[in-house]
């Protein structure tokens, strides 16, 4: 395959010859009605990758902030061509194929490809009529035991459309990632306030026609769009695309009608997302922790976090001295996901097991002084969970944690006894900060809470991402930021760079 030029994709120009032979011969796409206006405005993207095939995905919108949340379509099933090649331009077609977007699923189109070729570099795209979405780039894994070659994977987290612009995502794209994680609050609940710099449409989000449009609200990003545009994407949840600090059926004040919120959100998380057939929402429950293998390099294990979670302890938030999260019954995961992690890191033969996950894993002791205190919502919340996770990870031969959730960037040791500095290490942990969340930050360098936690060795105050280079010699994380999102274009840097080494279960400062 020749090495393909990316800059048109991020440019955001696809190719333009061709396009208007894309769908001649296909009499699905003869459809008499032609008063479509441009639906692709949400844009494309791809997910779920294995050695042979991806996730592709577009949702259909003529009008993206319809209050319905149905993106202006009609009230009808409409035929989508979709078409993968090995070039950018679209001169060798490797498969195509037509996928039906449904009034229903508000007009999303999911297709799981199969039969492509491992460790290799497509392009793709839909038709609807006379109209041609963008290109997008995606790609397979490797072949199962290849360990050759490097990994770019890049993950954020954490995207407040408000609460400023989404210029971190751009500048993810220019990175030419390989693939991208994104651990949760993609989009948030909440209704539009005073302070924000950009204008939140419609109220909190409570019903499906809520959901799907502030999911749309955010696809009209085309920052956002050009980050789903450039690599294959891992999503998994957290909070805010349900409510605020939900756990499991409990949410964050009681509502009787939570159990219809939550698979509002899930359905309409589904349908705006690159996910399989086996993520479909069954009413308030969706199957997504998932694994995902990158030939041999590295196993990503998707966790799911809130689904299955015990309630927080002590009324939630930052408590000192709370018994009950030292409660062995207390559980983050569930006890099928927890067997389902602890089976797959001891049974892993690849080089890095990496744990896509949203809440802060290690101990992080919020209190100055002799007492401790700790997040009921974060792992530290459920102690003998993360014990058991840790001590599966200690069985791996190179544990990585990626969180998100806190709005700031971390990194750090896991300890054996976080209580004893001397223990040994048994993984690293590494934080992305907000992509938006809470504004542009700041230089605050918050050393008290480092003084109490000396395993955790960096945190920095601004928005941006995490860039991670994987080979079998190392892992190398590059943590950047931006010095503002109030206001678009910033350009981003890197605050610090860490290594880890195989074997190593450390994390060095490049």
């Amino acid at each position: 395959m020749n090495t393909p030029n990316r800059r048109s994709v991020l440019l955001g120009g696809a190719a333009a010859a061709g396009l208007v032979a894309v769908g001649v011969g296909t009499p699905a796409l003869a459809a008499p009605d032609r008063t479509l206006t441009y639906p692709f405005t949400l844009g494309v993207a791809s997910g779920d990758p294995s050695a042979d095939g991806v996730v592709l995905w577009t949702r259909l919108a003529q009008d993206p902030l319809a209050l319905d949340g149905l993106g202006g379509m009609p009230n009808r099933t409409l035929p989508v061509l979709w078409q993968v090649a090995a070039d950018e331009r679209f001169r060798h077609v490797v498969r195509t194929g037509v996928e039906w977007a449904r009034p229903e699923s508000a007009h999303s189109v999911h297709v799981e490809l199969a039969g492509l070729r491992p460790g290799a570099e497509y392009f793709y795209r839909f038709r609807v009529q006379e109209h041609v979405s963008e290109t997008g780039r995606t790609r397979t894994a490797p072949a199962p035991h290849s360990l050759t070659g490097a990994l770019t994977m890049s993950f954020a987290s954490c995207s407040h459309f408000g609460e400023g612009f989404f210029t971190a995502y751009r500048r993810l794209a220019e990175d030419h990632p390989d693939l991208v994680l994104h651990l949760g609050d993609y989009q948030y609940e909440y209704a539009g306030k005073a302070a924000d710099v950009r204008a939140v449409v419609g109220p909190e989000t409570r019903t499906i026609a809520d959901y799907r449009l502030r999911h749309a609200q955010y696809k009209s990003d085309p920052d956002l769009r050009l980050a789903h545009q450039v690599a294959p994407w891992l999503i998994v949840f957290d909070d805010h695309e349900v409510e605020n600090n939900w756990a499991d059926d409990v949410p964050e004040a009681p509502d009787p009608e939570f159990p219809a919120r939550r698979a509002a959100a899930f359905q309409a998380y589904y349908e705006n997302m690159p996910l399989r057939r086996t993520a479909r929402p069954r009413g308030q429950d969706m199957q997504l922790f998932r694994r995902v293998r990158w030939g041999a390099l590295a196993n990503f294990h998707m966790l799911d976090t809130r689904q299955y979670r015990t309630d927080q302890a002590c009324g939630d938030g930052t408590k000192v001295d709370c018994a009950d999260r030292l409660d062995a019954a207390r559980t983050l995961t569930g006890a099928a996901q927890e067997r389902w992690l602890l089976d797959g890191l001891r049974t892993s033969r690849a080089r890095w097991d990496v744990l896509g996950q949203q809440v802060f894993f290690a101990q992080r002791d919020l209190t100055a002084g002799e007492k401790q205190g700790f997040s009921m919502d974060a792992w530290d919340g459920y102690k003998a969970s993360r014990d058991k996770v840790a001590a599966g990870l200690a069985t791996a031969r190179n544990g990585v944690v990626l969180t998100g959730d806190v709005h700031r960037h971390w990194a750090g040791d896991v300890k054996e006894n976080f209580d004893n500095p001397e223990s040994r290490n048994v993984a690293v942990e590494l934080v992305t900060t907000s992509i938006t969340s809470t504004g542009d930050g700041g230089e605050d360098t918050n050393a008290t809470v480092l003084a109490e936690n000396p395993h955790l060795k960096f945190y920095k105050n601004r928005r941006g991402y995490v860039r991670t280079r994987i080979t079998a010699k190392e892992l190398r994380a590059d943590f950047r930021v931006l010095p503002h999102v109030r206001t678009a274009g910033a350009e981003a840097t890197t605050a610090a760079t860490f290594v880890v080494e195989d074997r190593g279960h450390t994390l060095h400062q490049a």
